[in-house]
């Protein structure tokens, strides 16, 4: 994968789950990454720099975006990948739940979305890739926040894109399906089974179909691809 703005890739999340192997993918790229989680990774590399910070803490965002034009210089790329789900009849939710999954799936992907771009406009180019869900288009029973709050990611997205096409940035989503790490836990087999049922390609998901999908909307050739929502699986 060559990586068409020379500067560094920032994943959110990036502590264990897919975050993790994608920090490991794109620095066995030969790729500067930076990871930002809640708490410190035992990522270990000289071309890996993470941040403790909540995606969602505006102050906390605004000094690690300055750390990282006063060290990095550039920003090239942002995976929004922090996310966290609720699973639970929508009438069983409370309200702290639904607040706490929008405060990180939208108002941190948001947040994070506003700061990276600022590093990218004077650059004229940059990569934007948001995390969506299958939960959103197959519109799953019990999973009523989580959709939503995805689907709120999936419009902000398109109008993003709009927004930043004229700076030279893309700005994309990609759902996986699913894919087994902590954010899995707890869901019983039968009920993963079921949600595959509704795929086309009726397996689950692994690492290499996200960065996969990932490396298409970071290559050179991608300039011209914005505002499009992948599903991976065959959802749609």
């Amino acid at each position: 994968m060559k990586n068409i703005m020379n500067g560094a890739i920032l994943i959110t999340g990036a502590r264990k789950g897919i975050g993790r192997y994608l920090c490991e993918y794109y620095l066995q790229a030969g790729e500067t990454v930076i990871g930002c989680s809640r708490d410190e990774s035992d990522l270990s590399h000289d071309n890996y720099h993470h941040y403790c910070v909540d995606v969602a803490d505006e102050r906390g965002v605004g000094r690690m975006m300055r750390d990282i034009r006063k060290k990095h210089g550039q920003l090239g790329t942002l995976l929004n990948n922090a996310g966290i789900a609720s699973m639970n009849a929508a009438v069983l939710t409370p309200m702290k739940t639904v607040e706490r999954v929008f405060t990180t799936n939208v108002f941190g992907s948001i947040l994070m979305c506003r700061e990276a771009a600022k590093l990218m406009i004077p650059k004229k180019a940059g990569r934007i890739v948001n995390f969506a869900t299958v939960a959103t288009p197959l519109r799953l029973e019990g999973e009523s926040a989580y959709a939503a709050s995805k689907a709120a990611i999936v419009n902000f997205t398109q109008v993003l894109a709009k927004e930043l096409g004229g700076y030279g940035i893309t700005v994309n989503a990609l759902g996986p399906t699913p894919i087994y790490t902590d954010l899995l836990r707890g869901v019983g087999d039968e009920k993963i089974d079921s949600l595959i049922e509704r795929q086309s390609i009726k397996r689950v998901g692994e690492m290499r179909d996200v960065s996969n999908a990932l490396d298409f909307f970071l290559a050179d050739d991608s300039d011209f691809i914005t505002g499009q929502i992948v599903y991976l699986g065959g959802v749609f």
